[in-house]
């Protein structure tokens, strides 16, 4: 092509028609966004009373606590199930002062039984005497009567003594004497136990660890967190950020972040998988001692709490596994030679939940 012949080409090319620019052009129709959360995802409760419940409650036990974690989260979701608690740890560890910690932030009653060899069953649950005055017996309420009750020490009172505990954690009442005291809600019972000195103590009968909804076993605080003790204490030798802790939810509170966690979904699927879990344990060849139901129903009811404290109105498999070691840790028994070859129940719990197939 001559030069002539592109020169007419560009000439006949449309420059600037304003023709074109001024035409009316339809708009396309706009494409709704699509929602960030689909609807089937979506919360059919509204879960904020137990998310502002969580937060103000670890704010407060955190202004002392340093560390601890998923010891705050397991007595909170305990405290939403009605459950009780016992925390293992060797001494040190922070596992009493959380517990008065956590009872301080709440506007309920508190009560501490310091366990020795020597204390009676009376010294518990409050025993009935005569009044002269009045010439009638009348009943006099020991410290079980409250409703966060610190048992420091559990394992140092003798069988007799632990006796007493047995109907209290689980019927949520006191019978002396023929006659009934129901205890007032909410009851929460906290123990704990130092699993190293064994002279002077007593080992808690199955039948009463079954009644603890979690065992907390406490660890030693990584170097981070040490240091942060020991920045946070240097000029505070007598604990003063104790008063620091304010009571922010009450009874009513607790009673509706309860009434919240049971309307939480769990699918068919999911009990199912709870079911496997504690089946396995009573057919295993490497324990002796396998759950009971009320394990699987601890499991059931924890893993709701979890799910709610983390903003769900449904239970997922993680949920399941991140209650399954603290719920079912006391009440299995490992057999005489797995023990002698060093096993850990937790070895045989991980054994079991990586056996079994996680519903989709």
């Amino acid at each position: 092509m001559t030069p002539e012949e592109i020169n007419d080409l560009n000439e006949e090319q449309p420059q600037n028609n304003p023709s074109l620019e001024s035409a009316n052009f339809e708009e396309p129709t706009e494409v709704p966004p699509i929602p960030e959360s689909p609807l089937w995802n979506s919360n059919r409760l509204n879960l904020t009373k137990i998310s502002t419940a969580v937060d103000m409650v670890k704010h407060e036990l955190r202004k002392v606590i340093i560390g601890q974690e998923d010891m705050m989260d397991l007595l909170l979701a305990s405290l939403f199930v009605s459950g009780h608690v016992l925390v293992e740890g060797v001494p040190g560890i922070a596992k009493t002062l959380t517990a008065k910690l956590l009872a301080q932030s709440l506007k309920i009653n508190f009560s501490r039984i310091q366990f020795t060899p020597d204390l009676m069953p009376s010294d518990v649950v409050g025993t009935t005497v005569f009044n002269m005055k009045k010439s009638e017996f009348t009943f006099n309420a020991g410290p079980i009567f409250s409703n966060i009750i610190l048992i420091d020490e559990i394992n140092r009172a003798p069988a007799k003594t632990q006796s007493a505990l047995f109907e209290v954690m689980e019927e949520y009442q006191v019978t002396v004497d023929g006659k009934t005291y129901p205890m007032t809600h909410p009851f929460f019972v906290i123990s704990t136990q130092n699993p190293i000195e064994q002279e002077g103590t007593y080992k808690l009968p199955e039948a009463q660890l079954d009644r603890f909804l979690f065992k907390i076993n406490l660890d030693y605080p990584d170097l981070a967190e040490e240091k942060a003790i020991l920045r946070r204490f240097r000029n505070d030798f007598g604990l003063a950020l104790k008063a620091n802790v304010q009571p922010v939810f009450s009874a009513e509170g607790i009673q509706e972040c309860r009434d919240l966690v049971e309307q939480v979904h769990i699918k068919e699927e999911l009990l199912d998988y709870i079911a496997e879990i504690i089946h396995e344990t009573r057919n295993n060849g490497n324990l002796f001692l396998g759950a009971s139901p009320r394990a699987s129903l601890a499991i059931m009811k924890s893993s709701k709490a979890i799910a709610a404290m983390n903003g769900r109105d449904f239970v997922t498999p993680d949920d399941i596994q991140y209650v399954a070691f603290p719920v079912l840790n006391h009440r299995i028994i490992l057999t005489p030679e797995r023990e002698m070859e060093g096993y850990d129940t937790k070895d045989i719990i991980e054994q079991i939940i990586k056996k079994i197939e996680v519903p989709r």
